[in-house]
This record gives structure tokens, sequence and C-alpha cells, in this order.
């Protein structure tokens, strides 16, 4: 069975193995391909033979990942209507994410 964690970021959380592709909402800061992110709030730690939850982080337990790309999800329609009113009004958004490659953890 591979080595886990669960690691929290942008609200979510994510189970993460060394290797996994992931698509992680947009931090603070300027990041190019190939910068190291490490990700502290580490929730639960699992390596075949043992498991480390915390209370509720793990103290000293970090999840390091590489960057590979920063883009934008699919447009998503917002619509707000009225019947018999003439209310009708259309937004769309899209969510902005980074894509991070999972490189170790410790």
């Amino acid at each position: 069975m591979k080595d886990f964690a669960v690691i929290q970021t942008g609200g979510k959380q994510y189970k993460v193995s060394v290797g996994d592709v992931l698509k992680i909402e947009k931090m603070p800061g300027e990041f190019k391909a190939g910068d190291t992110i490490s990700f502290d709030k580490v929730l639960l730690v699992d390596n075949g033979k043992d498991t480390t939850i915390g209370t509720p982080f793990i103290e000293g337990a970090k999840v390091a990942a590489i960057f590979e790309k920063a883009g934008r999800a699919p447009k998503i329609d917002v619509v707000k209507y009225k019947a018999k009113s003439k209310y009708y009004k259309k937004r769309g958004h899209r969510q902005p994410f980074f894509e991070v490659k999972i490189k170790s953890i410790q």
C-alpha cells in the first residue's frame, strides 16, 4: 500500500501520495514552473504500518510539491431569473487553480 497524507489548503482537504498531480485553489504569491510549495497543514499521515492523526494538525509534518502550472477552470454561467417581472441577469465565472505534483511526504 502506498504512503499517503491528508493535507488542508484553500479550505479543502486532499488525500495525496507521492507522484500525484492535483488541482488546488490558487495561493497568494508569484510562482513559476518548477518552484517548490510546502504544505504544513497536515491532518493525517499513513506509511502502511503506522497512522498518525493530528489534533488538528501534525507538528513538524510537511508535504512538498512542485508547482507545474496555473490555469482557470471551464466557464460556469450564473443566471438569475424571475418569471413575469422582466428580471434576468447572466454572468460567467472561471475559477483559478494551481496544478501541483506531490514530491515528498515528511
